[in-house]
């Protein structure tokens, strides 16, 4: 399911540029680490022409929100199922995602239309993929499915809204992180992805556009469009992704096992989280390409020692010798100033679906049955009802 986001994009990367003086910048290998002092810098160009993205679930960057409070449904407004279309904030070739309000609770979601008659069958194949892999996800950093819809001619994702917009569009307008806001960050990305690889997931299209922030601003990765489940052992060989974040045995096409693609694109994150640029760019993909499989990428002078020796776990050309994200884990950049609560894999609570406060407050609320209701939670429907279920556990701002 991949389409570009047609909004305008800006370069990252015109903001705190470091500047040109001797001291500011050092050249980093990933292959062995060294530092070499360098006195020059090459403007960075975020390359966002990859026909490969969908719109992501947070708003188009200009999100003036005017929502009317009235439960009352009039029946010429633009609907589907139990929710009223507030407006468009995202589009592409085959799908767009409108901000919408679950009329029975009032929660905000984001659904994703997707024109399936516009998919060939590999796309649908892979669209029903997405879909498999999101159901099965619980984690408090990934965007959450509530609903499938599905007719003859369209598919209808209804997922949390991530208010606070795309981690892209924050570093455009913010600049670039101080180490300890880049922290907090980077550690519920981490949490999130180990998550993934722990359940035989590898997202594969991990960027700055995909990460979406909530009204709190957390981490809520989002489009699972490119990700696969892998076996260990059972190589994957599909080029994915955008090509700024690509590891560089994807750019030499050759196969790969999964997670170590999706490692050494948080490494890309970091940086740019860090340092609000790309730690490799060029003018065109050949340029790119070039610098990837160099693996050679420049230190900010303000970066400290810690955080550019954790980026040298990430940034490894050689993938055996890549860090798996349990170790990335123990790491002392990523702990600083959490002694007492050093990330650990995330334990999945077993979701709870025989709440009898919600259960009880649906049936009064609607015209559900109890046996409905009984049903839809157990078989894991991700119909009305079970939205309505889950919905009702979100918190309203």
């Amino acid at each position: 399911m991949s389409t570009p986001t047609q909004y305008p994009r800006t370069n990252i990367v015109k903001l705190n540029q470091p500047s040109s003086s001797s001291s500011t910048t050092r050249d980093s290998n990933a292959a062995d680490g060294r530092s070499t002092n360098n006195d020059h810098h090459h403007h960075h160009n975020h390359n966002n022409n990859n026909n490969n993205s969908t719109p992501s679930t947070g708003p188009a960057p200009s999100s003036s929100t005017r929502l009317q409070s009235s439960k009352m449904r009039d029946p010429n407004e633009p609907h589907i199922g139990k929710y009223r279309f507030v407006k468009t904030i995202g589009k592409g070739n085959f799908a767009k995602v409108k901000l919408a309000k679950h009329i029975p609770t009032g929660r905000e979601v984001a659904i994703k239309i997707i024109d399936k008659a516009q998919l060939n069958p590999t796309s649908l194949q892979k669209l029903f993929r997405e879909v498999k892999i999101m159901k099965g996800l619980d984690h408090p950093n990934i965007v959450k499915l509530f609903e499938v819809i599905e007719t003859e001619k369209t598919l209808y994702l209804v997922m949390e809204y991530a208010s606070g917009g795309e981690v892209f569009d924050y570093l455009v307008a913010h600049g670039r992180m101080k180490e300890k806001e880049a922290r907090s960050k980077f550690r519920q990305i981490v949490s999130a992805v180990q998550y993934l690889h722990q359940k035989h997931i590898v997202h594969r299209d991990l960027k700055a556009e995909n990460l979406l922030l909530d009204s709190e601003l957390n981490i809520k990765i989002a489009d699972f469009g490119f990700s696969n489940e892998f076996t260990p052992g059972n190589k994957l060989d599909t080029f994915c992704g955008s090509p700024p974040y690509a590891a560089p045995e994807l750019f030499q096409g050759k196969k790969y096992d999964g997670p170590e693609v999706d490692v050494w694109s948080l490494g890309v994150i970091l940086y740019t989280l860090v340092s609000g640029s790309l730690p490799f760019d060029g003018q065109n993909l050949k340029e790119l390409r070039e610098r990837v499989l160099r693996g050679k990428y420049r230190i900010p002078f303000y970066m400290s020692t810690d955080c550019e020796t954790l980026l040298k776990k990430f940034l490894v050309l050689n993938p055996a010798r890549r860090a798996a994200l349990e170790a990335i884990m123990k790491d002392k950049w990523i702990n600083i100033n959490y002694e007492n609560d050093e990330l650990k894999p995330y334990e999945e609570p077993s979701q709870d679906f025989n709440d009898s406060y919600r259960i009880e407050a649906m049936i009064r609320d609607s015209n559900f049955a109890r046996e409905q209701v009984i049903e839809s939670l157990t078989s894991r429907k991700y119909d009305d009802i079970m939205a309505y279920y889950l919905l009702l556990a979100v918190r309203t701002n």
